[in-house]
């Protein structure tokens, strides 16, 4: 009868329900730590149960249903010098490791990389994205990362595994090469890369990361500023016809001011052209005086940069320009340089040499 009873003392079942989303590692508590031989074990799909005896590894169980005896428990059998024929409960730890995918965990840079651009030089990257790791050899995870925590949760080792994406992916990204506008292009093909790079270093913990993704690679708001308005004036084009076509519409728009002044400014005129076009008591129009040919203009559409003085200048348009050419300001030796033009150069080698052409030379002197 006291067999009996202490027979009842000890586990006949062990078996783990995980109801949470993020346990990673979950101890099987009993008191006193005696599982009876020829114990049922139910080791369920995503997960497997490790025996620890005596701080030891001992055997690992995949998923299935198992009589705890000699046959199933090698190891076990090794370290506790069991006689096949002996049948007494034993001590041991036992862990249940959930080895399905922890989906959705977080990386990013906490400080920007800094890279060599093509086209725009030094940068500096930030970068993030999502992953997902599982856990692939139970032991060692329980060896080298667990110990001894009876509940080990994904938040526990993410924070290390950040640590190791951020340092793979900021040598990929400062050694890629790829220009900075082209890497949204390349998300994959970087995410693969960085997965590969750090594969074997997670393999020492016992871990896989199955799933790697880069979600935004991003520059410093203010050289965002800078693209947005190198963007608008590539939208834009031409600047002067922009800007009277934004004139004329503010112009247009009825019960307007400015639309009013010009209703009215416009009658004025029309009224006193027919005056100049009316001869004496309403005869024919004289002859029109024809004004004199305008000089060559440089090519329409173009702004233009002057470096004056050590500094840069402008941007200039056609009206500007002439105005200057005339004043003296602009020379043929003055550099100059507009967008798509190859570096700086001396406005005689350019478009306004042709604007230039028409300035008179300066006036002998007496």
């Amino acid at each position: 009868m006291v067999f009996d009873f202490l027979k009842g003392e000890f586990i006949d079942v062990i078996s783990w329900l995980d109801d949470t989303r993020d346990t990673m590692v979950w101890r099987f508590d009993r008191r006193g730590q005696a599982i009876k031989y020829g114990a049922k074990l139910t080791v369920r799909e995503g997960q497997a149960a490790v025996f620890i005896h005596e701080g030891q590894l001992a055997d690992v169980f995949q998923p299935g249903l198992y009589m705890l005896e000699t046959n199933n428990m090698p190891i076990l059998t090794t370290l506790q010098h069991w006689d096949h024929g002996l049948q007494s409960p034993f001590k041991s730890e036992v862990y249940f490791v959930n080895t399905t995918r922890f989906n959705d965990q977080k990386w990013g840079t906490k400080n920007p990389i800094m890279a060599r651009d093509p086209e725009f030089g030094p940068v500096r990257l930030r970068a993030f994205g999502t992953y997902s790791m599982r856990v692939t050899d139970p032991g060692k995870f329980i060896q080298e990362v667990v110990g001894t925590d009876g509940e080990f949760t994904s938040d526990e080792i993410s924070f290390q595994i950040r640590n190791v994406i951020v340092q793979s992916a900021s040598q990929v990204l400062a050694k890629s090469g790829i220009p900075v506008l082209d890497m949204a292009a390349n998300l994959a093909d970087l995410g693969k890369i960085i997965a590969n790079a750090i594969a074997p270093q997670v393999g020492e913990y016992g871990l896989s990361i199955p799933e790697f993704y880069i979600e935004n690679i991003s520059l410093p708001e203010e050289v965002e500023k800078a693209l947005d308005k190198r963007t608008s004036m590539g939208v834009v084009g031409d600047l002067n016809r922009y800007m009277q076509f934004n004139a004329a519409e503010s112009m247009s728009q009825p019960g307007s001011a400015m639309g009013s002044a010009m209703g009215a400014g416009m009658g004025m005129g029309m009224g006193a052209s027919m005056a100049q076009n009316m001869g004496p008591w309403g005869g024919q129009a004289g002859a029109a005086a024809t004004p004199p040919p305008l000089p060559p203009q440089p090519p329409a559409g173009k702004v233009w940069h002057l470096a004056v003085d050590g500094a840069t200048t402008g941007p200039f348009g056609e009206g500007d320009l002439a105005r200057m050419a005339a004043e003296g300001r602009l020379t043929r030796a003055t550099m100059v340089w507009t967008p798509g033009q190859d570096g700086w150069k001396m406005a005689t080698d350019t478009d306004l040499a042709r604007l230039l052409d028409s300035v008179p030379p300066p006036l002998p002197k007496p």
